[in-house]
């Protein structure tokens, strides 16, 4: 039996369970974890809530790092004691897991597991986004909403070490600040600024190359004044409520602009894809353009705090569970 963070119905952070399942033994392509670190993102507040629909029951949680304790037939990707990583695979929130070791990556050396945990999900993300959604380029200005985030912060640190000029929105001063030392070239408090003209005023009255808005709902309108003609945004998340677009035309009277809703499930499909963001990601910490920020930690048995946390956009960086 392991413990393990089960969502029996979907609702809000109350129907987290803390639980005792047996997984069982690793099968053929699969290896059993002994879980160190577990990372938090906003996708697990999607699946628990039901706007994102799971099977039920099931075990919450994306991403995770730790130990492989077992292996079943025919394993060859990894072995007994290898540290490893992981993320895009429901069923992290426990103290041991199954996983299929083609989600599994390598953590190298010099590289903690709370780092790992903290990171893979998140910058891999910021990885697709900055490197395959739009590959950004020395010279281009892009705006990051959140830039206090934990994508966020990994994100401006990272395009800025790419050479563009890096805007972030933020809700306060402290979160502002942060984004200062994390890569930001300029941050906007969207509590109390007109971001839409801050953006402009930042560029010279062009507009940004790029948008990257995980907030979604509350800055969809506005993300598309900021951007250049024929300029994108990519909308990645939903934190503040899911974006419609009823009228395509609005594309073409803001200047012919172009949407897209990308998400790492298609940018990632094999696991050579996988390895290829993992490995620059790692190099990127390593070589000191991505400095991790852990923001807090949680014992597992307070998940359900961690989630109100995240939710109300009380918490900066990133969100790692210990079990």
């Amino acid at each position: 039996m392991t413990r393990v963070v089960a969502v029996n119905a979907v609702g809000g952070p109350e129907v987290l369970s803390i639980e005792d399942w047996d997984i069982g033994v690793p099968g053929p392509g699969q290896a059993r974890l002994r879980q160190t670190a577990i990372g938090l993102n906003f996708i697990d507040t999607y699946q628990r809530s039901g706007l994102y629909p799971l099977p039920l029951p099931f075990v919450a949680g994306n991403e995770g790092a730790g130990e492989v304790i077992a292996v079943g037939e025919g394993v060859t990707e990894v072995k007994v004691g290898d540290r490893v990583c992981y993320q895009g695979s429901p069923g992290a929130y426990a103290q041991e897991r199954l996983m299929p070791v083609d989600k599994l990556v390598p953590i190298p050396d010099g590289v903690d597991d709370r780092t790992a945990a903290a990171v893979l999900l998140k910058g891999l993300t910021a990885f697709y986004l900055l490197f395959k959604t739009w590959p950004v380029q020395a010279g281009e200005s892009i705006l990051w909403h959140a830039a206090a985030g934990g994508t966020g912060l990994i994100a401006t640190q990272w395009a800025r070490a790419l050479g563009a000029t890096v805007i972030g929105t933020a809700g306060g001063p402290e979160k502002v600040q942060k984004a200062l030392d994390h890569g930001c070239h300029h941050v906007i408090d969207y509590n109390i600024e007109d971001f839409p003209r801050l953006v402009k005023e930042f560029t010279g009255g062009k507009g940004v190359d790029v948008v990257y808005d995980g907030v979604g709902k509350a800055t969809f309108e506005g993300s598309l004044d900021c951007l250049r003609p024929r300029g994108l945004l990519a909308s990645f998340g939903n934190a503040s409520g899911v974006v419609s677009v009823p009228d395509l035309g609005v594309l073409a009277r803001k200047g012919s602009l172009f949407v897209t809703r990308p998400t790492g499930t298609h940018y990632f499909p094999k696991r050579e894809n996988l390895l290829e963001g993992a490995k620059a990601l790692f190099e990127a910490i390593q070589a000191g353009d991505i400095k991790v920020e852990i923001g807090r930690t949680y014992p597992l048995e307070e998940v359900a705090e961690a989630h109100r946390a995240l939710e109300a956009r009380e918490t900066t960086g990133s969100v790692v569970l210990m079990p």
